[in-house]
């Protein structure tokens, strides 16, 4: 009779573990999966066409942004002339980010980006340029003393810095005396390279190409006055393929936070967003 009592009481006892440890396992699950997950929220790949100017600032922005946001962002750099042709012809592009704005309203009149995606993320600066210590004069006398072989400019059928850089030319009165030493860069990053590499004695590029907190980090530089050139007015829109994407208007917003806006002052870029 004890056995047998015995035997009932282990099954039991048996049970009950069985039950509790059921019942704990089940706790678990259900704590885990409801428990917030910061570190798990959905994140996208993005991509971006982006002017060439642009090349220096936007990796600084799109860092703090990933850190922040956990999307990841894809940069593809040109001649805004390039790239509007690009995305005219398809490229998977998502969003834009011009040295100009007439591509973005171009864009925008083709539907193939809307129109409320549309602003004005920067006012580029111009800048004369050489690599040596001494060769460009603060008040820029150099181009008007055409002291000089070769002059960099990028393209200005491409390049917004392009036309600014033959308006420049123009208002000095020294395009037609100049025009027979240009070095013509398809984009200012290509224009840039042929001073920094000494295939051109001086030449007109993006001041965040040169510059950095304050001061021209290497050779010698006139920053181009803005009463010499049409003000360079930087546009980015969202393109048709990114309108539905919330890591796009994430990060379209994020360029108008004060973090983006100091990363692009330290650059010497002017601010156009208020």
């Amino acid at each position: 009779m004890r056995a047998d009592s015995y035997r009932r009481l282990s099954k039991l006892l048996m049970l009950l573990l069985m039950l509790v440890g059921s019942n704990s396992s089940i706790a678990e699950t259900t704590n885990l999966s409801a428990a917030p997950n910061q570190n798990n929220r959905p994140t996208d790949t993005i991509l971006i066409a982006v002017a060439s100017n642009f090349a220096n600032v936007m990796p600084d922005i799109v860092s703090r942004f990933e850190t922040q946001y956990g999307h990841t962002v894809r940069l593809s750099f040109g001649s805004s002339g390039k790239l509007f042709a690009q995305i005219r012809n398809g490229a998977p592009f998502q969003a834009f980010f011009s040295a100009d704005q007439d591509k973005p309203e171009a864009l925008v009149k083709a539907h193939l980006a809307p129109a409320d995606s549309r602003f004005t993320y920067a006012l580029g600066v111009l800048a004369l340029w050489s690599k040596e210590a001494g060769v460009v004069d603060p008040q820029g006398q150099i181009l008007v003393q055409r002291q000089y072989r070769t002059l960099a400019l990028a393209n200005p059928r491409f390049a917004p810095y392009g036309v600014a850089a033959m308006e420049v030319l123009q208002r000095l009165n020294v395009q037609r005396q100049s025009n027979i030493k240009w070095v013509m860069g398809e984009n200012i990053a290509q224009t840039f390279q042929f001073i920094a590499t000494g295939n051109a004695d001086l030449g007109f590029v993006a001041l965040s190409q040169i510059y950095k907190d304050g001061k021209i980090q290497r050779g010698s530089g006139w920053i181009i006055p803005n009463h010499l050139h049409s003000p360079i007015s930087q546009d980015a829109v969202i393109l048709r393929k990114g309108k539905d994407s919330q890591a796009i208007k994430a990060f379209m917003g994020f360029m108008k936070t004060d973090t983006a806006r100091a990363i692009m002052r330290s650059y010497g870029y002017q601010q156009a967003i208020e």
